[in-house]
């Protein structure tokens, strides 16, 4: 094979049908769940149930982040490997389908286990899910690279993942935190909220292996395996377009993360009403299902990049309206909540529809960079902000000296701790987003990309 016939077939104006696009868009239902409920529920499951202190909290969601910085490349290779060797990704997909195992026992802790004993517990389940995770994740969001498609019809493919996504994520944050018993949560409640979303991943994900599949059939490229390790982070790092959009990526996603991780607290310290908790995930997430076609539109128009710094500049506004905290009167709260909301879907469409378009530019200099190595490196920052974004909370947290409990205490928290609930959900967040709009920024690839990719 020679080196013109390894480059990836070149992208067309094909539009994607319905059926498959749903299919493929079905398996992000599943890792909506992973997505949102430990980001969701994990820091206040071991703060103000398992009695964690926050900052061996915070610890205990970050450190098995770190293993993803090596693994998510090394699976990206792999899954650039499967690709060469079967002509799919589809062995990994369906080791990743195991998650919804790690799921279900991350909020089974034994009874006895309280403090130190039960964040062991947590972090060895959340590092065999991050893991599984991955295996699913690093293939799945490489397929929009792998067909030959443009530009635009890139974006429509996220486009409806973006929705799916927006349902998994709505639908376990609302579902989550009734299913654990709401205001008097236990951790009964918590395992049974672990099975029952379990058994909705595991259905959810084998409709998007056969939903990537049918895909694939029409309109694959055949890559070639691109390095693993560390040499697929090089390499991808020194790709100056794909380093400014992992930059901007990282900042917002420790951004939303923080957000999502604070809700709670939010809820219960500053608003003084937990049950509020459904309320304000319901305006963080459900504008997507109805804006997310909005992005679409403007991204055709003004381009994917300034629609998405548009996205991060509102997302700054609406967080510095949340710092203001109870003066601000709670509809207020509530319409800046759903501004992040309608930030937070262009965030979730934009970056991964421009992900294929720096790949894509990337295979047509190089000739042989492999899908899934870059997405590997993308995975990877991803599950970095993950970590990041609770980990910042819960330094807030422990600066402020929150005072750690079991499930039923109520603990009196001193007024620095409360300031550090409002002004960590609020003024930390607007801080990190400018600066992943200063970063964005620096990425210029889209105008060639509207008009070569």
């Amino acid at each position: 094979m020679t080196g013109l016939d390894r480059r990836p077939a070149a992208a067309t104006d094909a539009t994607l049908p319905r059926g498959p696009l749903a299919g493929f868009a079905a398996g992000s239902l599943g890792m909506g769940v992973w997505v949102t409920v430990p980001g969701l529920l994990l820091l206040y499951f071991l703060t103000d149930v398992l009695a964690v202190g926050p900052w061996l909290a915070g610890l205990t969601l970050l450190l098995p982040k770190i293993a993803d910085v090596l693994l998510h490349p090394w699976v990206g290779h792999r899954a650039d490997v499967e690709q060469t060797r079967r002509g799919d990704r589809r062995r990994l997909l369906l080791l990743g389908c195991a998650l919804p195992i790690a799921f279900a026992a991350l909020f089974a802790v034994p009874g006895g286990l309280t403090g130190a004993p039960a964040a062991a517990w947590v972090a060895v389940f959340f590092i065999a899910g991050n893991l599984l995770f991955a295996a699913y994740q690093v293939p799945y969001l490489a397929t929009p690279a792998d067909l030959r498609i443009g530009y635009h019809e890139r974006t429509r493919l996220m486009a409806f993942r973006m929705v799916v996504l927006t349902l998994g994520i709505l639908v376990s944050g609302l579902l989550a935190p009734l299913l654990t018993g709401g205001d008097a949560a236990t951790r009964g409640g918590y395992q049974r909220m672990g099975v029952i979303l379990a058994v909705g991943m595991l259905v959810a994900m084998l409709v998007g292996v056969a939903g990537i599949a049918r895909l694939r059939g029409s309109a694959a490229d055949r890559t070639p395996a691109g390095h693993g390790g560390w040499r697929a982070l090089r390499v991808a790092l020194r790709d100056a377009q794909f380093r400014w959009l992992v930059a901007a990526y990282l900042a917002m996603s420790t951004t939303t993360h923080l957000v999502l991780a604070g809700v709670p607290y939010y809820a219960e310290y500053e608003l003084r009403a937990p049950g509020l908790t459904t309320v304000l995930v319901a305006a963080f997430v459900a504008p997507a299902l109805l804006v997310t076609p909005l992005w679409l539109v403007v991204a055709r128009r003004v381009g994917k990049q300034r629609a998405l710094l548009g996205a991060q500049g509102a997302f700054a506004v609406g967080s510095l309206v949340l710092a203001v905290g109870r003066p601000a009167g709670l509809p207020v709260l509530i319409a800046a909540v759903a501004v992040l909301g309608v930030a937070f879907a262009g965030m979730q469409l934009l970056p991964f529809s421009m992900l294929p378009d720096v790949i894509r530019a990337a295979s047509s200099d190089t000739g042989g960079t492999g899908a899934g190595t870059y997405t590997g490196v993308w995975t990877a920052t991803e599950a970095t902000g993950a970590a990041l974004g609770p980990y910042a909370y819960a330094l807030c947290l422990a600066v402020g000296g929150f005072v750690a409990s079991t499930a039923g205490e109520s603990p009196v928290q001193p007024d620095a701790a409360l300031a550090a609930v409002r002004y960590g959900f609020g003024l930390l967040p607007a801080v990190a987003m400018l600066a992943a709009l200063l970063l964005q920024r620096r990425y210029t690839l889209d105008a060639t990309a509207r008009t070569t990719t």
